[in-house]
């Protein structure tokens, strides 16, 4: 095992509308197994979402979803894979993640999965905690984010 044991992974609820958006999520899920590492997630079973959880289930490595209870009709459909903690809103969705990972990796996703990472970054910043954050795809946030209107419609129509 190496210098982490669990991984959060933020990514969106949608596939989106790349492939390389879904392979990224199944390829980081494979790795993740390959370094023998824990996932800690949004708790959704469908989207980029559900596959990085069921590559890292289907793997045998623990996975724990964090998900509130106003998004369990929207982002669960059908069954779920790990454990699911349900909490009762997205501050102590994040709290809670955050309290389980030993580092943080975002994956695309919308202005959730954004505000995600950034808020795991501030908390570093602030010295809430010393775990890494990483994003695996920041150039496209911010090439979606160019001319974005402001209606509140996902990145890169995720």
């Amino acid at each position: 095992m190496g210098k982490f044991k669990s991984v959060c992974v933020f990514c969106g609820s949608k596939s989106g509308n790349k492939k390389i958006f879904s392979d990224a999520a199944l390829d980081l899920g494979r790795e993740l197994v390959e370094r023998k590492m824990d996932l800690v997630y949004g708790g959704g079973s469908v989207g980029l979402m559900g596959l990085v959880s069921q590559a890292v289930y289907d793997g045998e490595c623990h996975v724990l979803g964090v998900i509130p209870t106003a998004l369990v009709p929207i982002e669960i459909s059908g069954q779920t894979v790990g454990e699911v903690l349900i909490v009762s809103d997205m501050h102590e969705r994040k709290a809670e993640m955050a309290r389980r990972a030993d580092a943080f990796i975002a994956l695309p996703g919308g202005y959730g999965t954004f505000e995600e990472l950034l808020e795991m970054i501030t908390w570093s910043q602030l010295g809430i905690h010393n775990k890494p954050s990483v994003s695996l795809w920041l150039s496209v946030w911010l090439w979606g984010l160019e001319g974005h209107d402001k209606t509140g419609h996902p990145i890169l129509g995720l």
